[in-house]
């Protein structure tokens, strides 16, 4: 109980929920909305350039008082692919760019934006919040948002990472169990060895750290923050949940594919980016599973297949873009997020009640 207050005080939230972060399923109305309606909305900035950052930061302070998140890759000691494993990459994809009608993108683009500018970015806007995943900031960052007021949210897969998060000095950590949409966050071992079940993650990081534990995987409503809290989570962080609200602005198929797909419609990929990701099966990734495509490292891939992703988006031919969802997505409902979250909270105190006259008094 006291973490939780802890959490509430620190993020300066009403209820002890979080909007994960969705680059490219977000924008800054649709985080602050989230915010607006009593708990932390989060801009995913990953594929942001710094001064898209700043213009997305000052858009969602016009929007709403309340504070907010922004959040990044923590990538270290990436190294550029090379020319001949670009163009391999390139090739595989060019049916893709045929279907629709687009040129192939040049090896110069299949660069990164500057992590350093984008940092300086968020700190330069003094952004109440900062995540982070896949990886730890160096010391430097973490001293200057620290110095600075910003509240600084870790992502661990495994009780390993936790720890060295917290031994580098965030203020809390978010567990993304194995249920979760969206790419895996893990640093420290392999992707696959850290698919562990929330019922699992959760008490084990909650038991060797002494920070706020944020969990995050599979939570769709009151009984899955319930279920969250009881492991002794402090918070919850919600994705899925998020993307069918009437303000998230993906296209009404993907929304509809969230709704009608079951938990083992979902799988581990990364065919899409290179990394490790949840989404919903579908066309592209069965054809390039099964032709065992060359594919780039995370995060270059995701680069060659943008261009894909976002004509596929604008036509709604949701068999040819990347569909990130956790193992519950069936739950999720069409309606605003205020009304979303005024549900979400109701239903948290209703199983709370209903767990107090359980038989174990």
């Amino acid at each position: 109980m006291e973490n939780r207050r802890a959490i509430i005080e620190l993020l300066k939230i009403r209820y002890p929920i979080i909007q994960a972060p969705m680059a490219g399923s977000d924008n800054s109305e649709f985080v602050a909305a989230a915010s607006a309606a009593g708990i932390l909305g989060s801009l995913g900035a990953q594929y942001r350039t710094a001064d898209e950052i700043k213009l997305a930061v000052a858009d969602i302070r016009s929007r709403t008082n309340r504070p907010f998140a922004v959040n990044l890759f923590a990538l270290n000691n990436l190294s550029q692919p090379e020319a001949g494993a670009i163009e391999k990459a390139r090739q595989a994809l060019t049916r893709y760019y045929d279907r629709f009608h687009l040129t192939p993108p040049t090896n110069e683009s299949i660069r990164l934006i500057d992590a350093d500018e984008q940092l300086k970015a968020v700190l330069d806007s003094k952004v109440p919040v900062l995540s982070f995943t896949l990886g730890i900031l160096s010391a430097q960052w973490i001293t200057a948002f620290t110095n600075i007021g910003t509240v600084l949210l870790g992502t661990a897969t495994n009780v390993k990472e936790a720890l060295a998060l917290e031994r580098a000095g965030v203020d809390a950590i978010v567990a993304q169990s194995s249920e979760a949409g969206g790419h895996r966050g893990t640093f420290i071992g392999d992707s696959e060895s850290s698919l562990i079940g929330g019922l699992a993650l959760i008490p084990q990081i909650v038991d060797a750290v002494n920070i706020p534990v944020i969990a995050a995987g599979g939570i769709m409503d009151g009984r899955g923050i319930t279920a969250a809290l009881a492991l002794g989570a402090s918070a919850v962080q919600m994705g899925t949940a998020f993307l069918t609200t009437t303000e998230c602005p993906v296209n009404a198929n993907f929304k509809k594919a969230v709704q009608t797909h079951y938990g083992d419609d979902t799988v581990i990929t990364s065919v899409f980016s290179g990394g490790a990701a949840r989404g919903i099966r579908n066309h592209y990734i069965l054809e390039n599973d099964q032709t065992n495509s060359p594919i780039l490292p995370f995060p270059f891939q995701n680069l060659l297949t943008a261009s894909i992703r976002k004509a596929a988006n604008q036509r709604g031919e949701i068999d040819y873009t990347n569909l990130w969802s956790g193992q519950n997505g069936r739950l999720a409902k069409t309606l605003p997020i205020k009304e979303l979250v005024e549900n979400l909270v109701t239903e948290t105190s209703q199983q709370l009640k209903k767990l107090s006259n359980a038989g174990f008094e």
